[in-house]
């Protein structure tokens, strides 16, 4: 069974240009810069920098997040060097196949789909929440059975995946201008916030900086971080380690720069705007949340930060509640570009598995009046909405960030494999340090894997298995690289 067969690079740009298959170039490195920032900043930026600021960093939180910006730039690099010279939608799924393989390619591709649709619907719950708590203060108050903290169906999630996916249905310049629109809001009040906390900043609640080190509390059987059950290394917070601890957690703010890949096939000079969409897009991010923390642990001392809404309350604390509404919208305006982005890749990452015939080919089909997979986005959008109304997601969120640090690995080991086995294909992007820079992305995201709970590991590996039993039923046999005999 040749399960490790490649695509060639060039089989797959011939792919992108079959009639039925071809979709629209209408993006620039503006648009992918704006799509990186549209579902990378979302709640995170306003409840989690307090947070780990609290629990794990203190003021030295900053620093957490330049860490995790820099480990997130590793692998950012990679993926530019792989958009750049393989400009196919799919994103790591596409890589995977020209470097390691169908089989592998198809894990990371079944491994995109839990990252993707799972976090659309948990994002489009947190959505929800806001949305319903700003409903409330505006004295609006909506049945306790279709939006709250316990629903029955959660409406307002359902309504908002829907609602976005109509948007991605009509076409890709289209989404471009919606995400635009809502991210210059969301950014708009980020930067306002930044610049009403400097008024109010005291310099004594940056000292200590870095707090004395103290050992957190003890996590036994599953609830454990693997880490802890493998090599007996608890993590610790505050001090030098506490910063790391807490760079493996904002780490997970960061994700979303690598969905920017996902659009390569509709992006008009590839070569040249996926790399700047990627790295710009990361770039701007990182300096957002570093103000963001070193504003919010300026105005409060980092010990009385509230874990809710740590932002808000830092202001309510100083006298000043109006920015509460403020970061609501912030929040609201936030949550529905990472839950539109998180569709668009997931229904690129599946068109790129369709198309090879690893899934339905028929579901691959480009709509002749909007360009885009019509059917898969339907079907998506379907599909993440029932997720989001009637499933209790919060104890599956962490296969989010696992399945995401996977991807990571592959595509910087890729970026040697393809450096070795295609010395002679055009790069637009040369990520530096090759095999350095690679080698240093796939420890860092291993090391950030290792601090996941061994019940996040275990729901993982249930779900690869799932993944590999569907290849060898369907996608082995209808794959279209195989040998002309061997297809179905």
């Amino acid at each position: 069974m040749d399960i490790f067969r490649t695509k060639s690079v060039e089989q797959s740009i011939r792919d992108t240009e079959a009639p039925e298959h071809r979709l629209r170039k209408r993006l620039t490195a503006v648009d992918l810069t704006v799509f990186g920032i549209g579902v990378i900043i979302g709640t995170g930026i306003f409840v989690l920098t307090g947070q780990v600021a609290r629990e794990m960093a203190g003021p030295a939180v900053a620093i957490s997040f330049v860490v995790a910006g820099v480990v997130c730039g590793l692998a950012a690099l990679c993926y530019a060097e792989f958009a750049s010279t393989i400009p196919v939608a799919g994103s790591a799924y596409t890589f995977s196949f020209a470097t390691l393989g169908e089989f592998p390619a198809w894990i990371i591709g079944w491994d995109l789909l839990l990252e993707m649709a799972l976090a659309a619907a948990v994002v489009a719950v947190g959505w929800s929440g806001y949305f319903s708590a700003l409903l409330t203060s505006a004295g609006v108050h909506l049945p306790p059975s279709i939006a709250g903290e316990d629903p029955v169906v959660d409406v307002p999630a359902m309504a908002v995946v829907l609602i976005l996916t109509a948007v991605l249905i009509a076409g890709i310049k289209l989404s471009s201008r919606v995400n635009l629109v809502i991210v210059i809001i969301k950014v708009t009040v980020v930067l306002l916030v930044i610049l009403a906390g400097l008024f109010f900043i005291s310099m004594a609640n940056y000292t200590p900086f870095v707090p004395e080190p103290q050992p957190t509390p003890a996590v036994e059987g599953v609830q454990a971080p693997l880490i802890q059950v493998l090599f007996g290394i608890t993590p610790v917070a505050f001090g030098v380690l506490g910063i790391f601890t807490a760079a493996a957690i904002v780490f997970f703010a960061f994700i979303g720069f690598d969905i920017v890949a996902t659009a390569a096939e509709e992006t008009i000079e590839p070569q040249r705007a996926l790399p700047r969409g990627i790295l710009g897009s990361l770039v701007i991010c990182t300096l957002l949340y570093v103000a963001v923390s070193l504003v919010v642990v300026g105005m409060q001392p980092y010990t009385e930060l509230s874990t809710a809404a740590p932002l808000a309350d830092a202001f309510t604390a100083v006298g000043q509640p109006w920015a509460a509404a403020l970061i609501s919208i912030g929040a609201i305006a936030g949550l529905t570009t990472v839950v539109m982005i998180l569709m668009l890749g997931q229904t690129r990452v599946l068109f790129a598995m369709c198309r090879d015939g690893l899934l339905p080919r028929p579901l691959a089909k480009v709509h002749p009046r909007t360009g885009t997979p019509a059917l898969l986005t339907a079907i998506v959008g379907v599909v993440a909405a029932l997720l989001a109304g009637f499933i209790s997601l919060s104890a599956l969120a962490e296969l989010v960030n696992i399945g995401t640090l996977f991807a990571f690995v592959v595509v910087s080991a890729g970026v040697i494999i393809l450096r070795r086995t295609r010395p002679d294909l055009p790069r637009a992007f040369r990520a530096p340090l090759v095999p350095l820079l690679p080698i240093l992305s796939v420890l860092a995201c291993l090391y950030l894997m290792l601090n996941l709970p061994v019940e996040t590991w275990l729901r993982f590996l249930i779900w690869m298995v799932i993944g590999a039993v569907l290849y060898f039923a369907y996608g082995y046999r209808h794959s279209m690289v195989a040998e002309p005999g061997r297809r179905s």
